[in-house]
């Protein structure tokens, strides 16, 4: 495998630079084999410490996680990186864990239709306000499209109606996935638009009470079951200092069905209704209905912790990239017979290791911008480390260069192709491309776009203020095997270990194709610190306009 490696490097460069270069590019990949040989070490090191039984799968709040970040700010004083947050390496992230009864009801009234919906089965709702009753009375419901308020694509659903206090009814996806024209947003590949997280706050920036989903399988990406089991039972958010109360009252989902009967009790059909919705110049309508909901909530305080450190550069200190990966899996599962560890070697003990490695490769040789290494915390539970870092930023996000995020790294061994996660969206892909092709290795899109990848993971909390984020890893061209073993290995992982107790490590695990990755990523770091370089979004991208009025740029 390494002389495979080799043997690829040194063509690819030799291919780039000319024979009258030879002796340098030979050093050059001398250089890049010895550190990559180092970084599949350092991962083995740092994944069977983290994938341990003895860490119990990494749950925030937990003795387990305690342990974690614990490792983390030890490996980081090791290594002699500063604090990332004043003297300490740790930012508190309060959480509240919020459980909405089964008991929940949503009442819906109108012409000719009415409705109490059941919890689980046809609906699914619940709140993140950190209240122990929620209810809402007779509020009147709207159609609201795609929920969408987008001034760069001169799209706004909410254009001409008041909101305030009324339910929304809200349709998944965006434009694109239903007209499947990559002209309109970006046609079958989602757009943050097309989250369901957006929508919800969307909604509540236009002073709705509540919004109700339609859930429909093709443009999710995942069946009703999905909806039912992520939705029900305890639920993770950020403590607030208002208690939740600037969002919605009511956050929820509806089952095809009853939305489908409750417009067409307004007179519209469903399925025309998601075409005219996706066509400019549509217009909110009325259904003539009322929603009454109520909640019961049971409400926990805890806390759990980012682990940040830094190495500040030696010209512009005050100038930073960013190296993220989240440090939490999923716990321990007592009630599982057998195996009750969800150890998370793969996703995201890799990630992890990669931050420790990549900080003990730049600690010898410190850039002229500053480099911050994120360990963050409660990425499982929706993102919430980061997004309390996005919204409580210790370094300026103006001040932020670009974000490299880790998540997952591939164990298959050496690959040719390089995933890029959210394609096009920005320019840290071209300085990707260049490295890539220095490794002898192509970009290829996500093949699941339609699915918003880019919007569930840690970098997105970045990315949202504006920062250029990057997610990339290996994909499954094996060197030694081909595509087709290689898809076959992801599929495995997939239904076999991602997400279940069988994600463990193993001393005899194939991580060269993630040091294969980190040293891209190192490359692409290296480049962006030694450089006056401030990488932007790509025209149409809806962080675009963000990052411009936080660098003050014109437009």
């Amino acid at each position: 495998m390494r002389k495979a490696l080799l043997i690829g490097l040194c063509a690819a460069i030799l291919g780039l630079a000319g024979c009258d270069r030879r002796e340098s590019v030979v050093a050059t990949v001398e250089a890049q084999q010895a550190r990559m040989a180092q970084f599949e070490k350092d991962l083995h090191r740092h994944v069977g410490v983290l994938a341990a039984d003895e860490f119990e799968g990494r749950a925030p709040a937990t003795p387990g996680g305690e342990k974690t970040v614990s490792y983390l700010q030890q490996a980081f004083v090791a290594l002699g990186l500063e604090p990332g947050n004043g003297e300490s390496y740790f930012q508190r992230v309060p959480v509240a864990e919020i459980t909405t009864a089964p008991s929940a009801q949503l009442r819906i009234k109108a012409a000719g239709y009415e409705a109490s919906l059941e919890y689980g089965a046809q609906m699914v709702v619940f709140t993140q306000r950190q209240q122990q009753v929620i209810q809402v009375q007779d509020s009147e419901l709207v159609f609201v499209g795609y929920g969408i308020n987008a001034p760069e694509r001169n799209w706004n659903d909410y254009a001409d109606i008041d909101v305030s206090g009324k339910t929304v009814v809200i349709l998944v996806n965006d434009p694109g996935f239903i007209t499947q024209d990559p002209g309109h947003f970006t046609g079958n590949a989602m757009t943050y638009y097309g989250r369901w997280t957006y929508k919800y706050e969307e909604a509540a920036r236009q002073g709705a009470a509540a919004a109700l989903v339609i859930h429909d399988t093709a443009p999710a990406s995942y069946p009703w079951g999905v909806v039912e089991n992520s939705w029900t039972g305890p639920q993770i958010h950020l403590q607030s200092a208002d208690q939740g109360a600037s969002k919605l009252a009511v956050e929820g989902w509806i089952h095809r069905q009853p939305a489908t009967a409750l417009l067409q009790s307004a007179g519209l059909d469903y399925e025309a209704l998601k075409q005219r919705a996706a066509q400019p110049g549509f217009r909110a309508i009325a259904l003539n209905a009322t929603a009454s909901f109520n909640l019961q909530n049971t409400i926990r305080y805890d806390e759990s912790r980012n682990v940040i450190a830094k190495l500040t550069g030696s010209e512009r200190p005050d100038e930073y990239v960013v190296y993220m990966a989240h440090w939490d899996h999923l716990g321990r599962d007592s009630s599982r017979e057998g195996d009750q560890i969800f150890n998370g070697a793969v996703d995201n003990a890799t990630g992890t290791a990669a931050l420790l490695t990549l900080a003990r490769e730049f600690r010898s040789a410190p850039l002229q911008r500053s480099l911050l290494f994120m360990a963050l915390t409660a990425e499982e539970s929706g993102l919430l480390g980061s997004k309390y870092y996005g919204e409580n930023p210790i370094y300026p996000h103006s001040k932020t260069v670009a974000a490299i995020n880790m998540d997952a790294l591939g164990a298959i061994g050496a690959v040719r192709d390089v995933t890029v996660i959210g394609y096009g969206f920005n320019q840290l892909q071209d300085y990707l491309q260049t490295y890539a092709e220095q490794q002898g290795r192509y970009l290829v899109p996500d093949q699941n776009a339609e699915k918003g990848f880019y919007y569930r993971s840690d970098h997105f909390s970045l990315a949202r203020h504006g920062v250029p984020a990057l997610y990339a890893e290996g994909g499954y061209d094996s060197i030694e095997h081909g595509k087709e073993w290689g898809k076959a290995q992801q599929e495995d992982y997939i239904t076999n270990r991602y997400h279940k107790p069988g994600d463990e490590y193993h001393a005899e695990m194939d991580l060269s194709g993630a040091a294969q990755d980190i040293e891209l990523y190192f490359l692409v770091g290296r480049h962006l610190g030694n450089s006056n370089d401030w990488p932007h979004w790509y025209e149409g991208s809806e962080f675009k306009r963000i990052r411009e009025a936080s660098r003050g740029v014109s437009p």
